[in-house]
């Protein structure tokens, strides 16, 4: 299961796939513990040792959010697809196990853990042979030193934080919502604008608003409406006029003052969210309210958000098929 492991164990500290083979190795050790663990004797012993196992949830999201993307940048798309899938299994059975975890039913427990171990070895297994071998061979140096930030957005499994990677003086860190380095994308920057994450053109922006299944007003820190979108079922009617009016002429004289309320709480930074939720024309309407704030925290206004709930509230169980056919 480890024969890359005399090549991981030549890179440089806090390298992401170094980083990868030591969450492996306490992978292994889980493993080995929750195949000797008995449930029905000791079942906190086992429940403990699950929990900790089910952190692989941090791996699946670092490969699938990190590592996959890269990889397709070089080309190699089939673990976008093929090892997405399987972590997608391994989920599932973690999803039963835990039903039966709830339930202590020590009898499905032990009916099902050995599938869950076997498809973790398995998955390993190939990572190993295949998955960080072909890695190294496609990403240069330069790609794994972006690595860093996101996986620390993401977590580790480790109980000790990897080192930063490559080595940085602690006050050149940059925070994710203030790093603007320009990178390869695989499409163009043409017309747009860098957001906190990602990049749009304004046309793509106001396709997203507008096609946002919830209805959006945004009041500036000056108190004044500057943007609603326009999207074709509104909960609320809007129309242009609003723009540029002061917030407490955009409610009725019975709420006006439960608004001013809630404006006056954001900008003391005493509040930072309000909610309700009614009965309208027959339908259950749910309104956030949402303090915005810079970087500095300064207050710059709030939005409103307003959303029919009533299909929403009557879901029961999963769906997890599509049925268009």
């Amino acid at each position: 299961m480890n024969s890359f492991l005399p090549t991981v164990e030549k890179l440089p500290e806090g390298h992401p796939v170094k980083v990868y083979y030591k969450e492996s190795a306490l992978i292994q050790e889980l493993l080995l513990e929750l195949y000797n663990v008995d449930p029905v004797a000791n079942f906190q012993k086992y429940f403990n040792i699950f929990n900790q196992l089910t952190t692989i949830e941090k791996r699946f999201v670092r490969k699938e959010n990190q590592l996959f993307p890269y990889l397709e940048k070089h080309g190699w798309e089939g673990p976008s697809q093929g090892m997405w899938s399987f972590h997608d299994n391994l989920r599932e059975q973690i999803r039963l196990l835990n039903k039966y975890n709830e339930e202590k039913n020590t009898t499905k427990i032990i009916e099902n853990l050995p599938y869950l171990i076997e498809g973790i070895k398995r998955l390993m297994s190939i990572e190993d042979t295949r998955l960080f071998p072909k890695a190294m061979d496609l990403l240069s140096e330069e790609d794994w030193k972006e690595f860093y930030i996101g996986d620390e957005e993401v977590g580790w499994m480790l109980t000790e934080k990897p080192a930063p990677y490559p080595a940085i003086i602690k006050e050149e860190y940059v925070h994710p919502s203030e790093d603007f380095t320009q990178r390869d994308l695989s499409f163009s920057l043409d017309n747009t604008f860098h957001y906190d994450e990602g990049y749009m053109t304004p046309e793509q922006v106001n396709l997203l608003l507008r096609f946002l299944p919830i209805d959006i007003t945004y009041v500036d820190e000056n108190d004044k409406v500057i943007f609603y979108n326009r999207g074709d079922d509104r909960v609320f009617s809007r129309s242009k006029g609003i723009i540029g009016r002061e917030v407490r002429f955009c409610h009725p004289p019975k709420s006006v003052d439960m608004v001013l309320r809630i404006v006056a709480e954001f900008k003391a930074g005493t509040k930072d969210v309000a909610e309700f939720w009614f009965n309208f024309k027959g339908r259950i309407i749910h309104i956030r309210y949402f303090a915005i704030r810079d970087n500095e925290k300064n207050y710059k206004g709030v939005i409103e958000m307003s959303q029919d709930i009533t299909d929403i509230q009557k879901l029961e169980g999963q769906k997890r098929l599509l049925d268009w056919d």
